[in-house]
């Protein structure tokens, strides 16, 4: 299987051991605390899981710095953006060396980390702005991303964690999330050597389910891990339960079994496009995929990334060698009314737009809040139940 990024083995944050478990949360409780942003516990809970290897725990400014300049920290390692823990003040934990990281997502805001204390930094406005423009390529604020990093406030709290929970993703998706760790485990109980990962934080249509067989069948892969993005998502975007349910029922009637799995992350969505495109690869490498489906306007928001830019990063800006996960560069993928079938729209020249059934996000969701599925060229009906249903439930 393909090695995780950094060392040989994946290093999860997550202290499995039921005796220093039990051991850590007492302590925990007796600990100066903070609730911290749900970025920062989406950032734990991805070190917890593994995702993040090697990280041991949030990075301090030069590193945060180096991470959004080049994507390469202040040791040399590869990581493509900052993972702080950003406060607005340090009232609750003052000097303490030793703190208790608190859940704002979970009722009764229980400790989700223990963290060693390295510095307490402040960020000045300069540092956030060049993080901002790097990571982000813009600093508008109506940008989701933009808006939630900027908001978290500027004081950085670096040093290893020791991670005791994995928020809400658990016990919201017990047959969903997953980490790293456990989809490692998967992949090699079904024996599966050649991995291709697909990224999704929407239901999947009939144009991305013949992605998804395309890339196994091109690269030649054994298996497909779907995997979801489970934490906040900007206002309009389809809940993860119904995102869940929709992808499980494409998977049951269209896919041969034993060929894919269906899982997902905890982790808030950034919408940072390119810079986004190749953290998404980076923790598929550490949850064992060998391939990465990029597609157009991966990660994307609004018009603030080019269509390929998450593709033409990967030769332009991420270090050589920084990792093993090779990607399959997709382009948009429509049904061909000339071929009677779904195709890259790169891949067919002699096609016109009106040779493609194209329909946009607003036509799909209104036919949906009608109670009208679109056509089979779009999205399977089994799909379109299900869609239906939650948008008539609105």
């Amino acid at each position: 299987m393909i090695k995780p990024i950094g060392s040989d083995e994946l290093q999860p944050r997550f202290v499995y051991d039921t005796v220093e478990h039990e051991k850590l949360s007492k302590e925990a409780e007796s600990l100066p605390s903070v609730v911290i942003s749900s970025q920062a516990a989406a950032n734990a809970v991805m070190m917890g899981g593994g995702y993040f290897n090697p990280l041991k725990g949030y990075m301090n400014v030069a590193d945060a710095m180096g991470a959004a300049e080049k994507m390469t920290l202040t040791d040399g390692s590869f990581f493509p953006v900052p993972v702080l823990c950003l406060l607005e003040n340090t009232d609750a934990i003052g000097d303490a060396k030793r703190i208790a990281l608190r859940d704002p997502n979970v009722d009764g805001n229980p400790v989700i980390a223990v963290m060693d204390v390295d510095a307490v930094e402040e960020v000045t406005d300069a540092q956030m702005k060049t993080m901002t423009d790097k990571v982000y390529r813009t600093d508008d604020m109506e940008h989701p991303g933009v808006q939630a990093f900027n908001t978290q406030g500027q004081i950085a709290v670096s040093g290893p964690i020791q991670v005791l929970n994995f928020s809400y993703f658990q016990s919201e998706f017990p047959d969903t999330f997953r980490t790293a760790v456990e989809i490692r485990n998967e992949i090699a109980e079904h024996g599966w050597n050649k991995v291709v990962a697909f990224q999704t934080r929407n239901p999947m249509h009939l144009a991305h389910e013949e992605l998804c067989h395309m890339a196994m069948e091109r690269l030649g892969c054994d298996g497909l891990v779907i995997h979801m993005l489970l934490g906040k998502l900007k206002e309009g975007d389809i809940p993860a339960a119904v995102r869940d349910a929709a992808i499980r029922k494409m998977v049951e009637v269209y896919f041969p079994e034993n060929s894919a799995m269906v899982t997902g992350y905890g982790y808030d969505m950034l919408y940072a496009g390119p810079r986004e495109g190749v953290l998404h690869a980076y923790f598929r490498q550490n949850m064992g995929a060998t391939h990465f489906i990029i597609g157009r306007d991966h990660a994307g928001v609004g018009d603030y990334y080019g269509d390929f830019d998450a593709q033409t990063i990967f030769d332009d800006e991420v270090p050589e060698g920084a990792m093993e996960i090779e990607m399959f560069m997709a382009d948009h993928t429509a049904w061909s009314k000339k071929l009677d079938k779904v195709v890259m729209m790169r891949e067919v020249d002699d096609h016109t737009k009106d040779d493609f059934v194209l329909l946009s996000g607003t036509k799909v969701r209104e036919m949906l809040g009608n109670g009208e599925a679109p056509p089979k060229e779009f999205s399977r009906p089994e799909v379109a139940k299900i869609l239906i249903e939650y948008y008539q439930s609105l």
